[in-house]
C-alpha cells in the first residue's frame, strides 16, 4: 500500500481532503515529503488526495482524528510514528468558517470555531512535539486568514481565533526556537475554494468589499506553495512570522 522506503521528510496537514488543506497536501508531497493527510469526517475526501499522492509516486496515510481531542491527536501522531518514525512538518488548516450576526452566534458555536482553529493547532503542535525535536528541521505552519487582520463582520468567532493563531504562532516561535523548530503563519485571503456548508458559509459578505490589487482571487495552489516555501531548506532562518497571500487585498505586517 505504501512505498516501503523510509522518507527523510513526513508532513501531516489537518482539514487536508479539500481546498487549501489538500493543495497542502499535494505540494508538501511533490517536494518529497511524505503525507499524513488528517480529516475529521471526510474520509472519502481524504482517501481521494491519500490515493492521488500513492499513484503519483509518494507515500501518504489517512489520519482520521477529531484535533479538538487532545487523546485523538495522540493517537494520530503515534499512527505516524509508527508507520514512519518521524514528523518534521505541521501545518494547523483545519478551521470553521461559519458566518452568524453577534447576536445569533450561539455558545456552542463560539466553543466550536476556537475549539478547531485554536485548541487544535495547540493540540497538534503539543503532541507532534517529541517527534518534531528529533527531526533536526521541524517546522510548524499555522493558517491563518486576512479578516483575523481586518475584521469582518458576522465573523466574530472566526475572527477571534485566526487572530489567536498569530499570537499562538508568535509564542510558539519563542518556546520552539531552542530545539531548531520555525513557527510560521500563512494568511490567505480571497482565495477561491469550494465551501462545504458544514464548516464555512457559501459566500463571505466581505467578499464583496475587498478587491484583491491584482484584480482576481488567488488559487489554493498559490497559498499551498507558500507554505511548501517556509517548511524547506530556504527558509530555515525564518520564524514567529506571518505571511500574507491575498493579491494586495489588505496590506499590513
Amino acid at each position: 500500500m505504501h512505498s516501503i522506503a523510509q522518507p527523510s521528510c513526513v508532513a501531516l496537514i489537518t482539514g487536508s481532503g479539500r481546498n487549501i488543506g489538500r493543495e497542502i497536501a499535494l505540494a508538501l508531497a511533490a517536494s518529497g515529503a511524505a503525507i499524513a493527510v488528517n480529516v475529521r469526517a471526510s474520509v472519502a475526501e481524504g482517501q481521494a488526495v491519500v490515493d492521488e499522492i500513492v499513484a503519483g509516486g509518494g507515500q501518504a496515510l489517512l489520519c482520521v482524528g477529531d484535533i479538538t481531542d487532545p487523546q485523538a491527536v495522540s493517537a494520530m501522531v503515534e499512527k505516524i510514528a509508527a508507520e514512519w518514525g518521524r514528523l518534521d512538518i505541521l501545518v494547523n488548516n483545519a478551521a470553521i468558517r461559519r458566518e452568524a450576526k453577534i447576536d445569533q452566534v450561539s455558545a456552542q458555536d463560539w466553543r466550536d470555531t476556537l475549539a478547531v482553529i485554536l485548541d487544535g493547532a495547540f493540540f497538534c503542535t503539543q503532541a507532534a512535539l517529541p517527534l518534531l525535536r528529533q527531526s533536526g528541521q521541524g517546522a510548524v505552519i499555522n493558517i491563518g486568514g486576512m479578516t483575523g487582520h481586518t475584521g469582518a463582520a458576522n465573523r466574530v468567532h472566526v475572527v477571534t481565533a485566526k487572530a489567536g493563531l498569530v499570537g499562538l504562532t508568535r509564542a510558539l516561535a519563542h518556546d520552539l526556537a531552542p530545539d531548531g523548530i520555525t513557527v510560521n503563519c500563512v494568511s490567505p485571503g480571497m482565495i477561491d475554494t469550494a465551501r462545504n456548508a458544514g464548516s464555512a458559509s457559501a459566500a463571505p459578505k466581505h467578499h464583496a468589499t475587498h478587491h484583491p490589487l491584482l484584480g482576481r482571487r488567488g488559487t489554493a495552489g498559490e497559498v499551498a506553495a507558500q507554505v511548501a516555501w517556509l517548511a524547506g531548506p530556504s527558509a530555515r532562518f525564518i520564524t514567529g512570522q506571518t505571511l500574507h497571500v491575498n493579491g494586495g487585498t489588505y496590506l499590513g505586517g
